[in-house]
């Protein structure tokens, strides 16, 4: 009797140092991180303001906004650096659950991926020498060199309305400006807020005045993944209407500009 006494004595003692252990383990992952699981965004962050690198640390307006649809989705963000031209094939495979770096939305690019409500109105602007002869969009032609960054839309229009011939293309925004920089190509077609962050980095390089195209930037999401584009269409419409994205906006981009 008293051998069974010590083994239900054991037993017991046994199931509360289990108990303790498993709440101390609930205790430590809820300190670890209060989300269900990551969003994965793929992004190119050579792209202020909209998303680059600081410190060591990813910023920008693309940055902060995905983090707010995170915290909405209550999951944690996880960004993944690569290039432009291979985000859209990453989202597409499954690799990435969304591509979120100044992405217009084009008929193209629908054919692949499901794109979210637009969040930014962008700009396609032309940089060039300071003195260059190219003095509006009117004096580009298909003898003019072109440089763009691959895969954008700054690539895209300017092959339709140049030819492929007249374009130089080149994995980031930043080598595009080197080469303009060092007399490789004519001018750079790129988006307004990047081409500014470039000129003023830059010494000796200026925008054109007039713009040469307008579109909208959104998030792209794999097709057949409807669960999460409503997800993420849901939080964009709570951050436009309670001015969060507004908010960080403003904070890259002066009411003035």
């Amino acid at each position: 009797m008293m051998k069974r006494k010590k083994l239900i004595a054991l037993i017991m003692t046994m199931v509360v140092a289990m108990a303790m252990i498993t709440g101390c383990g609930a205790s430590s992952s809820s300190k670890k991180g209060e989300y269900e699981g990551e969003l994965i965004m793929a992004t190119n962050a050579t792209f202020p303001p909209y998303e680059f690198v600081e410190n060591g640390e990813y910023e920008g307006i693309d940055v902060e906004i995905a983090g707010k649809i995170a915290e909405e989705l209550n999951l944690e963000l996880v960004i993944e650096d690569v290039e432009f031209g291979s985000i859209i094939a990453g989202v597409e495979s499954g690799k990435y659950d969304m591509g979120m770096a100044g992405m217009t939305v084009t008929d193209e690019r629908k054919e692949s991926v499901n794109f979210s409500e637009t969040y930014a109105v962008a700009v396609q602007s032309v940089i060039v020498p300071a003195g260059s002869d190219i003095k509006s969009i009117d004096d580009i032609s298909a003898d003019t060199k072109i440089g763009v960054q691959q895969d954008t839309t700054g690539d895209i229009y300017a092959t339709d309305d140049y030819g492929d011939e007249a374009i130089v293309r080149y994995k980031a925004g930043p080598d595009a400006v080197q080469a303009l920089a060092s007399g490789k190509v004519d001018c750079v077609i790129i988006d307004k807020e990047p081409a500014k962050a470039y000129v003023a980095a830059n010494d000796g390089l200026e925008l054109l005045e007039s713009a040469y195209a307008e579109e909208e930037y959104a998030i792209c999401v794999a097709k057949g993944n409807d669960e999460l584009l409503e997800k993420i269409n849901t939080a964009l419409t709570k951050l436009k209407s309670d001015g969060t994205i507004d908010e960080i906006v403003s904070k890259y981009i002066s009411a003035e500009d």
